[in-house]
């Protein structure tokens, strides 16, 4: 692939279309699906289940949310793949958008960092699938898999965390610079 086509391709107004998508989704998703979850299952939220890292564990939290528990969580993770793409559209758009406005080395690494949400997302992915295993076969699932469940998460946020930050700093880089010009142009 060609990075230097991310330049111009496809069109801003393509990539704000996608991104105000992503971004609707997301909202969605966490006001209708993720907001309820705490209300309904008190005891552990899904953050404590991604970093439960031993199978003693997982069965302390399994036990407290029961079996309507583990089924709300459960069908939460499956809306998480959704999830998913639209972090992954929101994100990536915002980065692409504001690397864009950039030049040099810095919008060089602003269109490699576009791809950082959906790397996130393959993480996510698999994580998921760890998590699904064992709500799926709570009392047969292997003692590994919370901790690889553990490390894909911790792989996943610290990529976003790289992806926010670079967008953040690059868009108040761009700011600062755009009304410094004006200023000055006035």
């Amino acid at each position: 692939m060609n990075i230097d086509k991310m330049k111009k391709s496809p069109r801003n107004w393509v990539i704000l279309l996608i991104t105000c998508i992503g971004l609707t989704i997301f909202l969605l998703i966490n006001q209708l699906i993720f907001a309820s979850l705490p209300k309904e299952v008190p005891n552990y939220g899904i953050l404590d289940f991604e970093f439960a890292w031993t199978a003693s564990r997982i069965s302390e939290i399994f036990a407290a949310w029961g079996s309507d528990g583990m089924i709300l969580h459960a069908n939460g993770i499956y809306w998480d793949f959704l999830y998913i793409l639209s972090y992954g559209a929101l994100l990536a758009g915002l980065i692409l958008l504001v690397s864009r406005k950039l030049t040099g080395k810095t919008q060089l690494i602003g269109l490699y960092m576009t791809f950082t949400p959906f790397l996130a997302g393959v993480f996510d992915c698999i994580e998921n699938i760890l998590l699904l295993t064992m709500l799926n076969n709570p009392s047969v699932f292997s003692p590994v898999i919370p901790l690889i469940a553990g490390i894909m998460a911790t792989i996943k946020f610290s990529i976003l965390f790289v992806g926010v930050v670079f967008f953040l700093r690059s868009f108040f880089v761009w700011l600062t610079i755009l009304v410094l010009s004006r200023i000055k142009s006035s």
